[in-house]
């Protein structure tokens, strides 16, 4: 079994594209996902966020949900707003944001490499959002939500990728967000071919995100396999949406911190513990790291610019993780978050937003505390999963984000 093939994609038909697009599911809430889908009965929210067509008191985990996520993609597909491509392909995809430029493969990835260790995780998955994703699969009897895997930068297939999408592409839309999304259609036997074994002799590919919708996907190939006595192994259910793009294409953002209260502790006794083991000095601008092992601090109005003293960075990949070690000498022994998936006395905040959403959080007088991080590289991702490792929460925020809508993928 491959590790990747192609498929016959299900998109927004020529001219559309527009009216379709939408930002993934899970980087909104229900209020934003309503007045984003305003206006646009065509909007991919429609079937990614179903619950903004229902009663605003229904639970998002209701059966009804899925129904309505099902109804309006089958609106859509017979409205002619939607619709198959004639012969299974592969798409090279990029992503533009500013002057940041990344161009990746939307791909049909093998459930067993997933399942085998091929496809390889760093984080843990809540069962709530696994099973959502499972009932949102199994309903729609698609794949809408694409896993955006990472492989380590080959010739052959950059090369390729470059080649094809030098031509014009067969879908372009800018979204609202400012962010350019180009498509283009591999369908021609010799260009397949070649991706196909191209990615077959590598070693690995890695989630970089969407660890709720590979296992979903795992889970549903699981239970179709039992349930299908002529199993094959060449089903659809056997392969999930994913797109791969190069690790040194990759733009990983900041991923910081804000902490609610200062566990009991007062200002200059606080500052007296970050100096035992942090040296310090007060700053006159928001402070962003210049590399690892620096810290950004806004405390009380004032920002502090930190560096770990002794910081032991060793042969562990998770333990030599910035975000690991302001955990261990700093928000879990002084400030009391000792798990940070759980307590509610911590929060994180996306680089895309700025210093700037840190300062607020705090003068808010909501937070007593935030943390500024320099960005976990791509090779540390890949280093702790192939140390079969997991990641603090929260290590990473990939820019830009793929969109939803652009191709799903039909389980048959």
């Amino acid at each position: 079994m491959p590790l990747i093939q192609p498929f016959t994609g299900l998109r927004p038909v020529a001219g559309r594209e527009a009216e379709v697009v939408a930002p993934p599911y899970d980087v909104m809430n229900r209020e934003e996902a309503k007045t984003m889908a305003e206006g646009r009965p065509w909007s991919f929210l429609h079937i990614s966020r179903p619950e903004i067509d229902l009663p605003d008191d229904i639970d998002p985990y209701d059966p009804a949900v899925y129904a309505k996520g099902r109804e309006n993609l089958d609106r859509m597909i017979a409205e002619g707003v939607l619709a198959r491509d004639p012969r299974p392909a592969y798409y090279a995809y990029r992503l533009t944001m500013g002057e940041h430029r990344q161009t990746g493969i939307v791909a049909a990835a093998s459930v067993a490499a997933y399942d085998a260790g091929r496809i390889k995780k760093h984080e843990f998955t809540r069962p709530v959002k696994e099973d959502d994703r499972v009932r949102q699969i199994d309903t729609l009897d698609a794949q809408t939500g694409p896993v955006f895997l990472v492989y380590r930068a080959d010739p052959e297939v950059d090369a390729i990728l470059a080649e094809v999408a030098a031509g014009t592409p067969d879908m372009d839309v800018t979204a609202a967000d400012g962010v350019r999304h180009e498509l283009w259609v591999i369908d021609d036997p010799q260009r397949v071919e070649r991706l196909t074994a191209a990615f077959d002799t590598m070693e690995a590919v890695y989630v970089a995100d969407g660890h709720h919708r590979s296992a979903a996907a795992s889970r549903v190939a699981a239970a179709r396999r039992t349930a299908n006595p002529a199993h094959t192994g060449e089903e659809s259910y056997n392969y999930f949406l994913s797109v791969i793009f190069p690790h040194d294409q990759m733009q990983i953002l900041d991923y910081n911190r804000v902490v609610r209260d200062l566990n009991g502790l007062s200002t200059e006794d606080f500052l007296a513990r970050v100096a035992e083991r942090f040296d310090f000095t007060q700053e006159d601008a928001p402070v962003r790291p210049r590399g690892p092992g620096e810290f950004g601090m806004y405390l009380d109005g004032r920002w502090y610019r930190l560096r770990l003293r002794d910081a032991h960075r060793n042969d562990d990949p998770v333990r030599g993780l910035d975000v690991s070690l302001l955990a261990e000498n700093l928000i879990g022994p002084v400030l009391g978050v000792l798990d940070p998936r759980r307590d509610e006395r911590i929060d994180f905040v996306g680089g895309i937003r700025g210093l700037e959403a840190l300062a607020r959080r705090v003068d808010s007088g909501d937070w007593a505390v935030a943390f500024a991080l320099y960005p976990t590289a791509i090779d540390a991702l890949m280093a702790v999963a192939d140390a079969g490792q997991v990641m603090p929460p929260k290590s990473t925020w990939f820019e830009p984000k793929l969109a939803d809508g652009l191709v799903s993928h039909v389980l048959d």
